[in-house]
């Protein structure tokens, strides 16, 4: 690191959003897991664990960023907020529809490989149709189209509020912290931070549930090469845009498209395998383009500012005016 004081702010930042995220992850637990949390609004699936991982464990990132600059006095410089969308576009698009295409992909290996677990009937996805609309004939093909194409342009939207959370702290604060490494060595870090930051949810039964072969540890570091391999492409997209919102687009349009692969399941692959991309075979569209990246000469270098002499990043409140403009 270039200073000790920069080591005492990423020391700082990661006590205090992986305090938030792992205590609240201990309120989660003792008050039934997420299976079991208290339901807060009747006839609804709002329930507690919902609520602490939207408000408290997805936004500790943000919050450790937030209250990093304040206690080390950093400021508000570099924050990463602006769009740059002029020189950045290309990043924006790849955030947007990459996560997509790549799920795809990497639920059709799998089911290339282990084809007694698909499903050409779609029954899982008919019945729910059926259960909802009883009666109506519809052509669950169709609608399993209409749902892919919908996660794949509008997702990314909608999630946005909830990953910003996670990208403003991770790909906005510690990123750039690290980057003195090199990029290789930081993306690498990077991975294993923000995997091992998952890993309460995890052993709790998100992504992959309680009774994969091999849990509870599998998963977790499954989580870790998940994290490891689009912690690259969610780095690259904020290095070469300088911003940090093509990361949120991006982890956006994963989480939006991550379970498609559901309604195409019969019987109980491995979670850890696939379909979904958070698979070791699932998340194989993840691993090549992430490889890519890797083996490429500057491919984590950053993007050179637009005149970076005349125009420096502006403090947080000048990028955010400029940003409601």
């Amino acid at each position: 690191m270039k200073t000790n004081l920069e080591q005492k702010r990423i020391y700082t930042f990661l006590a205090i959003t992986f305090g938030l995220a792992w205590i609240t992850s201990l309120v989660i637990y003792l008050t039934g897991g997420l299976q079991n949390s208290p339901v807060l609004i009747p006839n609804t699936p709002v329930t507690l664990a919902l609520v602490l991982l939207a408000v408290v464990v997805m936004w500790s990132p943000a919050i450790g960023n937030i209250l990093t600059r304040i206690i080390t006095k950093e400021g508000w410089q570099h924050t990463y907020l602006r769009p740059h969308f002029k020189k950045g576009w290309p990043y924006w698009l790849a955030a947007w529809f990459l996560p997509g295409i790549l799920t795809v992909i990497g639920m059709g290996v799998f089911f290339l490989l282990s084809p007694t677990y698909f499903d050409p009937s779609l029954g899982k996805l008919k019945e729910m149709l059926e259960a909802s609309a009883p009666g109506i004939e519809i052509n669950v093909w169709v609608i399993a189209a209409v749902q892919t194409v919908q996660a794949m342009l509008i997702a990314p939207i909608f999630n946005s509020l909830a990953t910003f959370g996670e990208e403003f702290g991770w790909r906005g604060y510690l990123q750039p912290k690290l980057m003195p490494l090199g990029g290789r060595k930081a993306m690498l870090l990077m991975g294993l931070i923000w995997g091992v930051w998952h890993w309460p949810v995890i052993l709790m039964g998100h992504n992959y549930g309680l009774d994969y072969p091999g849990a509870p540890f599998l998963g977790p570091l499954a989580m870790v090469w998940f994290c490891l391999v689009i912690g690259i492409f969610l780095g690259w997209v904020t290095l070469k845009s300088r911003s940090v919102w093509p990361a949120v687009i991006g982890h956006a349009a994963i989480n939006g498209i991550a379970g498609i692969g559901v309604i195409f399941i019969q019987g109980n692959p491995n979670p850890i395998l696939g379909p979904m991309p958070v698979g070791i075979i699932g998340g194989i569209g993840f691993t090549i383009v992430a490889l890519l990246i890797f083996i490429t000469p500057n491919g984590l270098v950053e993007s050179e500012p637009v005149n970076e002499k005349t125009t420096p990043e502006a403090p947080l409140a000048v990028e955010s005016a400029s940003l409601s403009g």
